[in-house]
């Protein structure tokens, strides 16, 4: 069954055209990824296929089967500021929903209407309402929404997004087309959400630059490139593998095209006087050659050319530091001293504290105690997840100049900062553009470039690879490669974190911060077989429990025998207990002979010594 049809897509803006006549069919349980470079156009085209914006031309067409409800997440969600988190997510048309926040609104507003309580709650178990409401809850629990009282106007952005992604969820539509779903949560989050969309009834299209989620979610993949829509059946490895065919085979297809330009055109300028049928379509033949070979365009690639200042031996010490906001406990006691050539990556829940870590390294937030410090040759480049705030009147061009006109290279050698624009994939006529025109990506990477720049020998990374494209990351990846000082990064994505990372810090929560050796997958199979040994565990004590439990019984004659030695044991204690307090009232009435005390409290010795004789065998059988 076809879901979703779009067919002779155009979009472009002034002369620039971002995709021309594309088309793609989306059939149900697909799971689909567009991936593409920033500013292709990937934002619009959902936009159009929501019906946000029209498309260009007459032969558009976009049909979704009229049959079938589609869940939109945008990257940046529209929520209502008046409601709650639960009043958001039941605010649906999926029945179950429906059902619960009916129920709510009997059992509050008439409380005393036996019927209409009645009859709402057999709507809840008609449409199993109380699974779904389980399954907000969990979904609410594993997107860290914790209190759903709380007002959509009090969240933060992350927050919003996550809000959106429960309530998209939990609607149950037949198509969730989501732009960049994985941007907000934490790695722990993305992994429950790669198994909730892994589903085989789920239908899927998506925007998303995660390689791993690419690799485990989606089997068709679709690349937006020089305004043409490639299909890829296949995962992530898959679509690198047939990719690479493709662009082998049109290269090559390239350099024949140009021979045969190149033949055609000595022809043409030859001009004989007399054209026939045949030299008119030789004629014909080169313009056609000609304008295929010019809508083809070498592919340009980013490089990043910047090298660092010199790092001395000394760099960042944290002395046994702490930090924490009331009652809450960050990191606690944490020593740490950074190495040459150091890559270390940051992670934990949201909300652990990450970001206040960096903030304290770099030395912007004081530790509550301890002390960070900073080496002599230490120079710090800070991307920061919230510093994001690029001058919108200003020119890209215009922004780069203002921190350098040039920029030092190897061996004397400098670059214009209209050379590294272009070297950073901003060609000249994007150079003369106000920042506000750029797309979410390439403001990114205008601002990632603006930390490069100054040549700074410590980066720290907070989110850098959100809203860039692949091809952006690949290159970001082999620059941080080669980088020669420190690297402290934290990013939720994973195949970025395994590439450049070489140990841990981790977030465990009660202030405990560790040091893990080894990457982030390494880090989630120790996990796992941390988990798997705890189980095990487990299940030895619960056969060790069956078993002890299982253990032959004695027979009922034994029994019998045993139960006649307590009962004989406890009579002579009794009777012992009896002389014993007889005794000590004669010493207590002062009725006992003097010249008779001697004996009677050896006597009385004797009593005591074979009450704890009687009373520990009494204990060896009742145990």
């Amino acid at each position: 069954m076809n879901y979703l049809t779009f067919e002779n897509i155009s979009r472009s803006y002034g002369d620039r055209v971002l995709f021309s006549d594309i088309t793609l069919h989306i059939n149900k349980g697909e799971k689909v990824a567009l991936v593409a470079e920033n500013g292709t156009g990937k934002s619009s085209l959902l936009r159009i296929i929501t019906n946000e914006e029209a498309p260009e031309g007459d032969k558009a067409k976009v049909f979704i089967h009229p049959s079938i409800r589609v869940g939109y997440l945008r990257q940046e969600p529209i929520l209502n500021p008046d409601l709650s988190i639960s009043e958001s997510i039941y605010a649906s048309d999926n029945k179950a929903l429906n059902a619960l926040r009916n129920y709510e609104q009997v059992m509050l507003t008439r409380p005393d209407d036996t019927a209409s309580i009645q009859k709402a709650l057999d709507d809840v178990e008609l449409n199993k309402g109380w699974d779904k409401e389980a399954e907000m809850y969990e979904v609410l629990s594993k997107l860290k929404l914790d209190n759903p009282e709380l007002k959509t106007s009090q969240l933060s952005g992350g927050q919003k997004k996550r809000l959106a992604l429960a309530k998209i969820l939990l609607d149950e539509p037949d198509l969730l087309i989501l732009d960049e779903p994985t941007n907000h949560l934490d790695l722990e989050m993305i992994e429950w959400l790669e198994e909730f969309l892994s589903r085989p009834q789920l239908t899927l299209f998506l925007i998303t630059h995660d390689r791993y989620f690419l690799e485990r979610v989606c089997k068709v993949i679709v690349e937006l490139s020089n305004g043409k829509l490639y299909k890829y059946q296949g995962n992530y490895s898959e679509y690198l593998d047939k990719k690479l065919v493709r662009e082998t085979n049109e290269a090559i297809s390239f350099e024949k095209g140009k021979k045969l330009l190149k033949t055609e055109l000595e022809w043409v300028r030859r001009q004989p006087k007399a054209r026939g049928t045949k030299s008119k379509s030789r004629v014909q033949k080169f313009h056609s050659l000609r304008s295929e070979l010019s809508g083809h365009k070498e592919k340009e690639e980013m490089s990043i050319p910047i090298k660092p200042e010199r790092l001395g031996s000394k760099i960042i010490e944290l002395r046994y530091i702490c930090k924490a906001f009331d009652e809450l406990i960050l990191f606690k006691d944490f020593h740490y001293k950074f190495q040459k050539k150091d890559r270390v990556g940051i992670v934990g829940p949201n909300g652990s504290g990450k970001s206040t870590l960096l903030d304290t390294i770099a030395g912007i937030l004081p530790p509550d105690e301890g002390t960070v410090v900073h080496g002599e040759t230490l120079k710090i480049g800070y991307f920061k997840q919230s510093g994001l705030k690029l001058p919108d009147d200003k020119r890209v061009l215009d922004f780069i100049r203002d921190i350098a006109e040039y920029i030092p290279l190897e061996k004397g050698r400098k670059m214009s900062a209209s050379q590294l624009l272009e070297q950073f994939l901003f060609p000249p006529a994007q150079q003369q553009l106000f920042i506000s025109r750029l797309s979410g990506g390439e403001k990114r990477r205008l601002y990632l470039l603006s930390i490069l720049i100054q040549n700074p020998n410590f980066l720290i990374l907070d989110e850098p690879t959100n809203d860039l494209d692949i091809v952006t990351l690949n290159v970001l990846e082999d620059y941080l490669l080669d980088f020669p000082g420190c690297l402290l990064i934290v990013s939720h994505d994973r195949f970025f974190m395994d590439k450049i990372i070489d140990h841990l810090f981790v977030f465990e929560g009660d202030g405990k911060l560790i040091d893990f050796p080894g990457s982030y997958t390494d880090y989630r199979n120790w996990q796992d077989e941390q988990l798997q040994a705890d189980r095990d565990k487990s299940q030895i004590e619960q056969k060790t429990a069956k078993s002890a439990s299982s253990a032959p019984k004695v027979s009922q004659s034994e029994d019998r025998e045993k139960k006649k030695e307590i009962k004989r044991l406890e009579k002579k204690i009794q009777n012992l207990e009896t002389e014993k307090t007889g005794i000590l009232e004669k010493f207590e009435q002062q009725t006992i002979p003097v010249e008779e005390i001697g004996e009677w409290s050896a006597k009385l010795d004797d009593i005591k010594n074979q009450i704890d004789s009687l009373e520990e065998q009494w204990m060896e059988l009742v145990g």
